[in-house]
Parts: C-alpha cells; structure tokens; sequence
C-alpha cells in the first residue's frame, strides 16, 4: 500500500472520477469491450469512492465550525459551533471505519475465491502429515464459515500425508481472511512413530493466491505446453492406463501447474488452468508488491513463504504467531478447524497499524 491509506484513498477516488468520464467519453461508449470492463472497474470502485467523498466532505465541515467556534464572540454561538464539530467528528470516525473495512487487507480483499497451496516442507513423513492436517484444519474452517472447496491436486504419501495438496476457496471474506495464512508453518510434536515419546519439529508451507476473473489473466493455447500423463497414486503406482493427469507449462514464466484429481483429461486441464491463471497473477501482485515492499514493511501479510508466521506446539497445546506476538492455548480446537481467533487478530492488527492515519 503506498504511502499511507489517505494517499490510497486519493488515488482510488481520482481513478473513480477518471472512470465516471470515461463512461460518458462517446469513444468507450463505441468499444463494447472497453465500456464493459470500464463499468466493471467503476463499480467495484463505487462504494469505497463514495464513503470517502463523505469523508472529505465531513473533514471540510469540521474545519468551517473549527473556525466558526474559534471567531465566535457570543458564547452561545461557540457552544453551538462546537456541539456540532463534535458531533461531525463522530460521524467521520464511524466512516472511517467503514473504509478501514475496505482497505484492510489490501488490494485484494475484496475477493470471494482464492487458491491454497500447502507443501511439506523439512521433517519426512511427519512434515506430510503435518500439511495434510493443516487442509483438514482450513476445510473445516471452511465449512463453518459457508465457504465453498474443491481439491484441484494432491500428492499424498503412504503414510496418509500430502507432499502438497492445492485447493480453492470461494465465498464471502475468504481472501480477506486467508492471505495471511502465507509463509511458513512450524509444528513440534512427538510422532506416532516415536517410541522414546522425544518431540520433533516438522515445517510446511502454506501459499493463499487470490483466484482472477478470466478478464484479468488472458491465456491464450499458445501461452502455454500441456502435457498429459497417467495420474498415481501413494507412493508413484499407477491409478488409471489412461492419460487423464494433466501438466501444464508457462512459456513466459516458467511456472509448471499438474493436476490428476479428476478422472477425466477435460476436467483436469479446466482446473490446472485456474491454478495457472492464479499464479500467474500472483507473480505479477508479487512484482508490484516488491516495489512497494519499503512503504508497507510495517504491515503482515507479506505471503512470503520462507518467512516462518506460525508454530503449533501440541504438548503445550499452543499456537503462536510470530509476526504479532499471539500466542493461544487452545491449539486443538484450533486443529479441529476453529481458526478465527487467529485470523481476526490478524485482520485487526493490520486495521490498528492503518487507523492511525487519520488526518484531522
């Protein structure tokens, strides 16, 4: 986020009122295209660009009875003057929190899909176990929150584990919620395979990608190699004679996508391709993000994913994040899918570094 959230605000309301032209500009009313994706862009802009016009609207009303309290010379009208600031300036500070509401998280907060890539990371059998429970813990956190999943690929090994498994996530709030879940997930525990009951530490990774309308990624057939392949199963034997896994390769950026979830070649390659068309588009916010890396090093959510974020110690039965010092004792239940505490305090430490920058 560049500078502080009023500079945002500047630049999303400026953008707005560039859009509003547009609209009536007779060349993008002539380009069907250009005046659907124009409406598109300005609606999604709407709601944010008019609570802030009241915002600044407000502000310019604060200062005119700052002004008129302190040239008052009868003391009644001073007292009015300045019941009324008062009363503007709890309107604005309600206000502003609606627009923390819809910056928090940043840019992509607002979307309703994302994809999830978990992989094990150091630590064997025990990392793949440990990255299969952390799918059970979001897809039952999923659940209680209404969210829609759907696996798109998973490697699991004999023991029952994932070396990776990739899933998307639809619904109301789940990008917001889920983008700091990136980096890396540290687990100390004694393993069921452990006779002297010693505890281990294992790692996995976690990767949350917001999911792109197709208007956002344009992939052409040559974009990209697909290569076909029979799909296996625990420990590399063959599930099917057929060819119905498929792999696809990005020309431009070298990212690989596989998919073998799905019977059918046609149902995988739709998949591999949302896969695709979401790390593309996460390379491109990564690049961005690099840029303005400096002005936001004070907020989470970074997504890198050699930054370890998060242990899970069970013999003490606590999680603790490590970017905002929370620690909780209630690591089972947070196992068994009850994540909220953990994202909400996320979600409200970047609202608090943001809340300060309210200009009076």
């Amino acid at each position: 986020m560049s500078g502080s959230i009023r500079d945002t605000l500047e630049e999303k309301l400026a953008r707005f009122e560039q859009l509003e032209r547009d609209m009536s500009n007779p060349d993008v009313l002539a380009d069907g295209a250009r005046m659907s994706a124009t409406a598109r862009e300005h609606g999604g802009l709407a709601k944010l660009a008019h609570k802030y016009r009241d915002f600044k609207r407000l502000t310019d009303e604060i200062h005119g009875c700052k002004e008129m309290a302190e040239a008052a010379e009868d003391p009644d009208e001073r007292e009015m003057a300045e019941t009324e600031m008062e009363n503007l300036r709890a309107e604005r500070e309600q206000l502003w929190e609606e627009l923390l509401s819809l910056t928090v998280g940043g840019e992509e907060s607002h979307r309703t899909r994302c994809v999830m890539e978990i992989r094990a990371g150091t630590g064997g059998d025990e990392a793949a176990l440990f990255a299969r429970d952390l799918y059970e813990m979001y897809r039952r956190y999923a659940e209680q929150r209404g969210w829609k999943t759907e696996v798109m690929d998973a490697s699991a090994t004999e023991m029952g584990g994932f070396k990776e498994v990739t899933l998307t996530l639809e619904g109301e709030g789940v990008y917001r919620d889920l983008q700091y879940e990136s980096g890396g997930h540290r687990v100390q525990r004694v393993p069921e395979t452990e006779t002297q009951g010693r505890v281990h530490t294992s790692a996995a990774t976690v990767a949350v990608m917001p999911e792109p309308e197709d208007v956002e990624v344009e992939l052409k057939a040559d974009d990209y190699r697909v290569d076909k392949f029979g799909a296996s199963g625990p420990g590399g034997q063959h599930v099917n004679k057929t060819e119905s896994a498929i792999r696809l390769t990005h020309h431009d950026t070298g990212i690989v996508v596989q998919c073998q979830d799905e019977k059918s070649q046609h149902k995988n390659l739709a998949k591999a391709l949302r896969v695709l068309k979401a790390r593309i588009y996460e390379k491109k916010r990564e690049e961005e993000a690099a840029k303005q890396a400096e002005q936001r090093k004070g907020l989470i959510g970074s997504g890198d994913r050699s930054q370890r974020i998060r242990t899970y110690n069970f013999p003490q039965n606590r999680l603790t994040d490590h970017r905002i010092n929370l620690t909780i004792y209630k690591l089972d239940q947070i196992i068994a899918g009850d994540v909220s505490p953990v994202t909400e305090a996320l979600v409200e430490y970047d609202r608090d570094q943001l809340r300060g920058d309210m200009i009076d």
